[in-house]
């Protein structure tokens, strides 16, 4: 199976690392387009348009500024190296063996507001523009008209040359509204995290976010091909709730 996870808004390009294999992101070209379009945009623009400080907006305009396509190891860093938060504390990269690393390559994927969508060795540089952005494009109103069907084109084509059964939605609803799910080739699979609270399970996102990290990380250090083994998922003590799920969707409660 092949399972996608949305990106974070932390960044972190200053821990080292000795892992120098690296891919390029799929999509320059489409991600060129939008940094031309960012590059126009000043400060108190930004700000209101993602909702960010005035600090925050003036590293933005920066980053914008400095963009470039020209990734190698000495101004960029893999993908998965660099997104933080709660969901990649739940992936914990660091525990990963080269064997997990390049097992991921294959099966991983991160969908991206700037990229669309990366591999994790893809190289990155710092930026921020989350998914649902509602930045005018040549293509449309938002992002999700910019990308339309090239993530889903994407992955069909993914999931057929790895010979995957299924695409296993670890992202957030942002995120994968960027998929047109029904014309994903192969069957996707849902997961919900619920924590129990004052006798009712409930999904509470700081917990969840983590859960589908760590629902990645067991994935892809156990080989995981199969629903069945998914179901095996007993990470930060949850558990497969059979009575909750159905057949498009896997509830763990805990």
């Amino acid at each position: 199976m092949i399972a996608i996870l949305s990106p974070a808004k932390t960044l972190d390009f200053e821990t080292k690392n000795s892992f120098k294999d690296f891919t390029v992101p799929s999509f320059i070209e489409d991600s060129k387009e939008l940094i031309s379009q960012l590059k126009k945009i000043h400060v108190n623009e930004l700000s209101t348009l993602m909702g960010l400080s005035h600090s925050l907006s003036e590293l933005n305009v920066k980053r914008y500024q400095n963009w470039s396509s020209d990734f190698n190891l000495s101004n960029s860093r893999q993908a998965i190296f660099c997104f933080k938060g709660g969901v990649y504390k739940g992936l914990d990269v660091g525990t990963f063996s080269d064997d997990d690393l390049f097992y991921s390559q294959k099966y991983l994927r991160i969908i991206s507001g700037l990229h669309g969508i990366l591999k994790p060795f893809d190289l990155i540089r710092p930026y921020r523009l989350e998914m649902g952005t509602k930045l005018t494009n040549n293509r449309g109103k938002n992002l999700y008209d910019f990308w339309d069907e090239k993530i889903t084109e994407y992955l069909n084509n993914s999931l057929a040359s790895n010979n995957a059964k299924y695409l296993l939605n670890l992202a957030s609803n942002e995120y994968f509204k960027s998929i047109k799910s029904k014309k994903i080739c192969k069957k996707i699979i849902d997961v919900k995290f619920l924590d129990k609270k004052n006798d009712v399970y409930k999904i509470i996102s700081f917990f969840a976010k983590k859960a589908r990290g760590s629902m990645a990380a067991y994935v892809i250090k156990n080989k995981v091909k199969d629903l069945d083994q998914l179901k095996n998922f007993s990470e930060l003590g949850y558990s497969y709730d059979e009575t909750q799920s159905n057949l498009q969707s896997l509830v763990f409660t805990r």
